[in-house]
């Protein structure tokens, strides 16, 4: 990769993070608790994927164990996630979004849809980047795991 194409790719990350700060500042008073960036994913995972398995849940939002289990407990102890006895297996738990999740859910779709609205509204353009960053989504997912299964860190900032 050439330093041209370096710099691209670093305005681009540079940008998706400080427009997502300014949306994730947007929900601020959606409810009276307070979320995490751990929080959000992990109730976006729940949300996208009712009846996931913790485990599944962990791996997705690429947390240890531990970490995600704190999330999860404070999910609960907020009534946002409830856990379920798999029918097959009940040494399984399944998690699910509570009413409250989906009520905080439409909430968001509201803030967020008029936080953009007339800031980007050509459809074309919209459906551009959705397609892109679903694209981008599921490309880092892949890298993610292909880490992990390499046994490789995420090579945060220190």
């Amino acid at each position: 990769m050439d330093e041209d194409q370096k710099a691209r790719l670093f305005e681009l990350a540079d940008l998706i993070a400080a427009v997502g700060r300014q949306i994730h500042a947007a929900k601020e008073g959606l409810s009276e608790d307070r979320w995490s960036a751990l929080d959000i994913a992990v109730m976006r995972y729940i949300d996208r994927n009712p009846g996931t398995s913790a485990r599944a849940a962990a791996d997705a939002t690429q947390q240890i164990s531990s970490n995600f289990s704190r999330a999860l407990r404070g999910l609960e102890s907020k009534g946002l996630v409830h856990r379920e006895a798999d029918q097959e297996d009940a040494r399984r738990v399944r998690l699910y979004p509570t009413a409250r999740a989906q009520a905080n859910l439409q909430r968001l779709h509201g803030i967020w849809s008029d936080l953009l609205d007339g800031v980007v509204s050509d459809e074309d353009e919209v459906d551009g980047m959705i397609t892109t960053l679903r694209r981008m989504e599921a490309g880092l997912a892949e890298k993610a795991l292909g880490r992990s299964a390499r046994g490789e860190k995420g090579g945060g900032i220190q």
